[in-house]
């Protein structure tokens, strides 16, 4: 015989404060630091205001009168909207990204939540489980079985639920896990790495609310990988040096002779020979845009300069002429071009045929360097190139689907995982990946070297020792490289307005890219190896 439990309408099936919550919903898509979204790429991430907002509202009982199924509750309808304008209050208050970590606001939530919830135990004080279902001292834990980016456990666990998070795919599982699971086993601790300026440790009597000291050996650690792959990898990111051949060309860049430049980016076109038989040895660009960047003040742009059957790329600054904007991509959509040399068309169909045969290649159109006053833009060179020419390695194996929807790179002979990344991106990739194992060891050197004892017991076993911090440190950073591939890989797009790199999978596709940036991880142009850990970092702090 089943037994009727008994329950007042929720507050979210009466009313709720729309606006406030799709205005603070709105705000968050414009946070860029500390927001769950930047710890790694998932899809379809849910703004963590309206989160909020739904489980408190899920969970306050709505304080109009109700009758029925065995039970009276709730107040006249005066008395109702009066205390409803209350609980909209608290919700106001408890969306706002400011208060994510106010704990007197998250505070008054929760102090609504207890209260219903003990409401709840009392009219089902005679049920047959009365003990174990309805513990007032026992708030109800979530489960969400598809958690995804999680927002909602996250949210659950920060107004005092236990929440159980399920996914089907292991990367929102692995993100629940770094975002809900592992910080409170150790909250409250101080951090073990030294700071890699000073090389010295704060003082242990320091207070570390939350996971903030874990958040800060995130920071550390990775400072320290930092500098030990700027270290193995000094060769692969040579800086631009500004030469009189360079002044005499750009005569504005007079200022800055005999200066190296730091290079942000080097920006690369895909080239397919020229389907017109009186250029057939020439490589010509497929290039979607000649400009650079086009912040009003700080233009430039690229200009071929064409001699016969062979042409050379020049990098301007000004205005671009309104040719530029278009690159060599033919007017229409699709990947259709026109040859650099000739003007004939170039259709999908043949730089597929060309991809697929292997005759795709890549030339540089030209080169960012960071300069005292900003960035700038400069003509490709043979030494530039020759770097990333002369690199070989490791290629990551595997077939990339040949169907997608949203688009697939695979018609141009991108076929394998290991064809999205240069070698110069997958040297990087790998030296951090490297790192990530070195670091895992170093945690435990440093804590033990430190007088902490070691429990043998790793984060998958449940651990909350030495082992396991040291895992949950690499755990963190491994993150940060994964997150990092979306940035250093070949599909990535050059942002012409802000001048800086986007990341691939700006859709659930892999969609092919005709011109790329191979960006700097150790500069900060998008997808900087020092910018991925502080996101890491501000992520696990209110946590």
């Amino acid at each position: 015989m089943s037994y009727p439990i008994k329950s007042p309408r929720k507050l979210i099936e009466v009313a709720l404060p729309l606006d406030a919550i799709n205005v603070a919903a709105a705000k968050e898509k414009s946070i860029r630091h500390g927001h769950p979204s930047t710890l790694h790429l998932w899809w379809a991430r849910r703004p963590l205001a309206a989160a909020r907002a739904v489980i408190f509202a899920q969970l306050v009982n709505d304080p109009g009168y109700q009758q029925g199924g065995g039970f009276k509750y709730g107040k006249n309808k005066k008395e109702a909207a009066t205390e409803r304008k209350r609980l909209f209050k608290i919700i106001e208050d408890l969306v706002l990204w400011e208060n994510t970590t106010n704990e007197e606001v998250l505070e008054r939530a929760r102090v609504e939540i207890r209260r219903s919830w003990r409401e709840v135990c009392d009219l089902n004080k005679d049920h047959p489980q009365a003990a174990e279902l309805f513990n007032p001292d026992k708030l109800p834990a979530l489960h969400d079985p598809f958690a995804g980016g999680g927002a909602i456990p996250l949210e659950a666990q920060r107004l005092g639920l236990e929440p159980i998070a399920t996914d089907l795919n292991p990367v929102p599982v692995l993100i629940n896990k770094a975002m809900i699971e592992i910080p409170p086993r150790f909250a409250g601790r101080p951090p073990i790495g030294a700071q890699q300026k000073s090389g010295e440790r704060l003082p242990l009597t320091r207070n570390w609310p939350r996971a903030t000291g874990l958040a800060e050996d995130v920071r550390r650690y990775g400072a320290w990988m930092d500098a030990e792959a700027q270290r193995q990898l000094a060769g692969l990111y040579p800086p631009a040096e500004i030469d009189a051949e360079i002044v005499q060309e750009r005569p504005e860049l007079k200022p800055l002779l005999g200066h190296k430049l730091p290079v942000i980016a080097w920006i690369w076109a895909r080239t397919v020979k020229s389907p017109n038989p009186a250029f057939s040895d020439a490589y010509v660009p497929l290039a979607s845009t000649f400009v650079l960047h086009s912040k009003a003040g700080r233009e430039a742009y690229v200009q071929p300069i064409i001699d016969g059957d062979k042409y050379r790329l020049v990098v301007k600054s000004g205005s671009p002429p309104a040719d530029a904007e278009d690159g060599t991509k033919a007017k229409g959509r699709g990947a259709s071009f026109r040859c650099l040399l000739s003007n004939s068309p170039i259709s999908g169909d043949y730089i597929k045929a060309e991809g697929q045969a292997g005759r795709m290649g890549v030339r540089l159109l030209g080169i960012v360097g960071d300069g005292p006053s900003g960035r700038v833009y400069l003509s490709p060179t043979k030494k530039h190139e020759q770097v990333a020419s002369q690199l070989s390695g490791w290629k990551a194996p595997g077939t990339i689907p040949p169907k997608l929807t949203g688009g697939t790179c695979v018609p141009y002979g991108l076929t394998e995982w290991g064809d999205l990344f240069t070698t110069r991106q997958r040297a990087v990739l790998t030296t951090l990946s490297d790192l990530v194992a070195v670091v895992r060891d170093k945690v435990k050197s440093d804590a033990i070297n430190g007088g902490l004892q070691d429990d043998g017991i790793g984060l998958e076993a449940g651990g909350s020792g030495v082992t396991a911090y040291s895992d949950a440190i690499a755990l963190y950073l491994g993150l940060c490289v994964s997150k990092l591939t979306s940035y250093h890989c070949c599909l990535a797009i050059w942002r012409v307005p802000e001048g800086k790199s986007g990341r691939a999978f700006g859709r659930q596709s892999i969609p092919m890219v005709w011109d790329f940036p191979e960006c700097n991880p150790f500069m900060d142009a998008g997808g900087g190896w020092l910018g991925a850990t502080q996101d890491c970092a501000k992520v696990l702090e209110p946590v």
